[in-house]
């Protein structure tokens, strides 16, 4: 970081200078948390901690100038440990490159600041500064792009889908969860209001003979209308309040479920109190204003005879109904969707075994080091075998019989392939009876293949032009999975020449004594590499780690769904209640008549299983559409068969049948006598 970076950032500083924190050369600046295991303690400024600096692995003595506190989860800096920038520029290690990035720069702008006038200043220097590499790069590396330097407000960058959160920046989002959020919400605050109108109205049959009598004493429609409408708004403040005590109870459970750490502090912004407060009232509105119009048109002469005043089709309160289960209806079939595309990824074939193996991430390793590495870690008989690789990937370019190709460039050993059981379909694998293959042969996958257009690998080279070197093609590895699911597979070159070094062990081993075979690698570990701390994962579970996020919107979904079925069913209960007391003494009549209560409650059913059989008509294009548009961002993924909307439609169907039935068949049982003696 610069020394002006705590004048530029309001980062409050619980020890220290902010002034000087970063002036000095050997300074670091630690969060608390980082203090406390190092130090036992935060209060660590003025203490000394040891780090690596260079490439050769020497330590340098640095002194705690500053603590901060744990940075908050809604800061896309994250604050574990500062070093000063001029550590890094010092000499022999200046970064004069203008077409290699790995830093954030951050301008503070005047408000009267043209942001266009900026960028364009920026351009004028690049053009001028860059001009030399900008022509080496095409003449030596065949780059053609254009770059262009501009500004992004760091607002904009948590949700930003052209200039993601990079180098350092951490924790942005994809808006698209915002927005799939933001739907759920809506979707679950516009069923409660459903079902607001129609329970209000199905009581409203209870409440006939008050409003009639209201009518009959004076009473005018906008007092009965304010009456209706002020008391759709006091039940939505008790609700409003309500919602913010549940809020407070289950905000640990929706950070678990969004791998968050918000806490409700969030919330008390003015412009978001401002949105409740809007919210509330448009939610009062909705929810109250049409059975307000409803309840105070009723005729005072019919309501105090005790004759129906809601005797008509009630097409919006079917319409409503209708609404509700197309809504839950397509969440259940993006429920299963996601579920099926998760359960399709964990257990998708990667093309090699990733059971057992352990990754320990190491220091820069010659093959020296890994021969010793290899012969302590064999001594357990519990590890089957060793493999090394680099660390991370890395993209290169290089030419096939003149063609540029783009690919991953991996550097391995000749036990690699052995380890993770990765077949080749051509050639052989490196080997020491061929000692040439160190620093003259290559393999690549089938991927490159294709992109080179060979059938073959007989006299291959691949040209490596801006090094002046060629290596010849030995081997063609089999297709695997080497990056996320998330991306199709690309092509691939594997070298293992001398002068590249090694970051990864991988150790397959035998499952019967795992913690002792995991501590035996530490033991091995701390003795080569005293001053590399030890870290180890199973590639099984970082595999894994990759689809977290599928994971957790899994789980949202899901509970989604189970929320707006439960909330669909009060509403279609109402409406039942509504249905069954319209119909009393029709119920009495078929009775008397000799009908059965099967039939009688099949009668009142039906009716609600049809509503519910055209809301599942209404879902299926919708959430087809949906869940096809989100399945295109796997390259890999499950079709969405025919049974996923058979078995939503019957699972709706189901749960409306039982909600529905309780009320119907309630109704059905009902003494005939006493049905009528009401009419």
């Amino acid at each position: 970081m610069d020394e002006n970076f705590f004048s530029v950032f309001s980062f409050t500083l619980k020890e220290g200078n902010r002034n000087e924190v970063m002036k000095d050369m050997y300074s670091v600046v630690l969060n608390e948390e980082v203090a406390k295991k190092f130090f036992g303690t935060s209060s660590a400024v003025g203490k000394t901690i040891e780090l690596p600096t260079g490439d050769n692995g020497a330590f340098q003595n640095f002194t705690v100038a500053g603590i901060v506190p744990k940075s908050p989860q809604n800061s896309s800096i994250k604050i574990q440990m500062l070093l000063p920038m001029k550590l890094n520029l010092r000499e022999g290690r200046a970064d004069n490159q203008w077409i290699n990035f790995f830093l954030n720069t951050f301008v503070v702008l005047h408000p009267d600041a043209d942001i266009n006038k900026v960028e364009e200043k920026f351009k004028k220097v690049y053009e001028a500064d860059a001009a030399a590499q900008i022509k080496e790069g095409k003449e030596k590396y065949s780059i053609t792009g254009i770059f262009q330097y501009g500004l992004q407000p760091m607002l904009d960058m948590h949700l930003s889908t052209k200039f993601l959160a990079q180098n350092g920046l951490v924790d942005a989002s994809n808006p698209i969860y915002t927005r799939i959020l933001g739907g759920i919400a809506l979707f679950v605050l516009l069923i409660a209001c459903i079902n607001f109108v129609n329970l209000t109205v199905a009581r409203s049959l209870k409440r006939a003979k008050e409003i009639g009598v209201r009518k009959v004493i004076g009473g005018g429609r906008k007092q009965l209308i304010a009456q209706f409408l002020g008391e759709s708004f006091v039940l939505s403040f008790f609700a409003f309040v309500f919602a913010i005590l549940l809020v407070l109870l289950v905000l640990p459970v929706f950070n678990e479920l969004s791998n968050k750490a918000l806490s409700f502090s969030y919330l008390l912004d003015t412009k978001l109190i401002a949105g409740y407060i809007g919210l509330f009232f448009v939610t009062s509105l909705l929810a109250g204003f049409y059975p307000a119009i409803v309840l105070s048109g009723f005729n005072p002469v019919q309501t105090l005879y005790n004759r129906m005043p809601l005797s008509g089709k009630n097409y919006l309160s079917k319409s409503l109904v209708v609404l509700q289960f197309t809504l839950t209806t397509f969440l259940i079939i993006a429920t299963i969707t996601i579920y099926s595309q998760f359960s399709f990824l964990t257990r998708f074939d990667l093309g090699y075994n990733d059971k057992n193996l352990v990754t320990v991430g190491t220091n820069r390793m010659k093959a020296d080091k890994v021969a010793v590495f290899r012969q302590e870690l064999m001594k357990d008989p519990f590890v089957e075998s060793v493999a090394v690789r680099q660390r991370g990937f890395w993209g290169t370019v290089a030419k096939a019989d003149g063609n540029e190709i783009n690919f991953a460039f991996d550097i391995i050993d000749s036990t690699f392939l052995p380890t993770l059981k990765i077949p080749l379909v051509q050639g052989r694998n490196f080997s020491a009876v061929f000692p040439s293959d160190a620093e003259h042969s290559v393999l690549v996958n089938e991927a490159f293949m294709k992109k080179a257009g060979w059938k073959d690998m007989n006299n291959r080279q691949v040209d490596f032009f801006y090094d002046s070197l060629k290596y010849d093609v030995v081997g063609v590895v089999k297709n695997y999975h080497f990056a996320s699911l998330a991306e199709e597979i690309q092509p691939q070159l594997f070298i293992m020449h001398p002068k590249y070094d090694y970051g990864q062990l991988l150790v397959k081993i035998k499952p019967a004594n795992t913690s002792q075979t995991l501590k035996h690698i530490e033991k091995v570990f701390k003795a080569q590499m005293p001053f590399v701390p030890y870290n180890y994962d199973f590639k099984d579970q970082s595999n894994a780690k990759q689809y977290a996020a599928e994971e957790k919107w899994k789980q949202i979904i899901s509970f989604a769904a189970i929320l707006t079925i439960f909330i669909s069913c009060i509403g279609l209960f109402g409406l039942a209640t509504l249905a069954a007391e319209k119909r009393t003494r029709e119920i009495g009549i078929r009775k008397v008549l000799g009908a059965s209560v099967t039939s009688i409650a099949s009668t009142l059913s039906n009716s609600f299983l049809k509503l519910v059989l055209i809301a599942a008509v209404l879902a299926f294009p919708a959430a087809w559409w949906a869940m096809n548009k989100w399945l295109q961002n796997y390259p890999y993924r499950v079709e969405i068969g025919a049974w996923v909307f058979v078995f939503a439609v019957s699972l709706v169907l189901i749960i409306a049948l039982f909600t529905v039935s309780f009320q119907a068949i309630k109704a059905a049982v009902a003494n005939p006598v006493n049905s009528l003696r009401t009419e």
